[in-house]
């Protein structure tokens, strides 16, 4: 269910509806757990995809993560997270090609904008010791 009204609240959102009704039904969630189950499903995708896909998600994943973070960012996060990693799409790949990747990209970039001033350089990081953890230490050129 949460998941449902997650992805509700984000496409209304985009399309500039009323999402306080639907907010309200998600104050009491318990994140913990929510947090730590995204993670669960974001390791096993990011494995597949790559380093570069999954950099935006763990930055998202991080700042859902941080105290600070409004029930509405981490409704906001959660649903993108979930949008991208998870089979089910609004316009699936398999039947619109282009059109079915884009309407994740249109969700990430919604939430980026969001989101993106909290992003800081200590959860920048936590997300590069993770990728680091998980697909190996990237080396940078240093041109001296």
């Amino acid at each position: 269910m949460l998941i449902t009204i997650s992805l509700l609240i984000l496409v209304y959102m985009i399309m500039g509806k009323d999402i306080s009704g639907l907010l309200e039904k998600v104050k009491k969630i318990d994140w913990r757990g929510k947090i730590n189950a995204v993670m669960d499903k974001l390791r096993p995708w990011a494995l597949k995809a790559g380093r570069m896909a999954t950099r935006p998600l763990l930055q998202f994943y991080y700042v859902m993560d941080d105290e600070n973070t409004s029930t509405l960012d981490r409704v906001l996060i959660y649903a993108a997270i979930l949008y991208t990693i998870l089979p089910m799409d609004f316009l699936p790949r398999s039947i619109y090609k282009f059109l079915g990747v884009l309407d994740d990209g249109v969700a990430m970039l919604y939430v980026y904008k969001k989101i993106k001033d909290k992003i800081t350089p200590a959860i920048n990081a936590k997300v590069e010791a993770t990728l680091d953890e998980w697909f190996g230490v990237e080396y940078e050129l240093i041109e001296g």
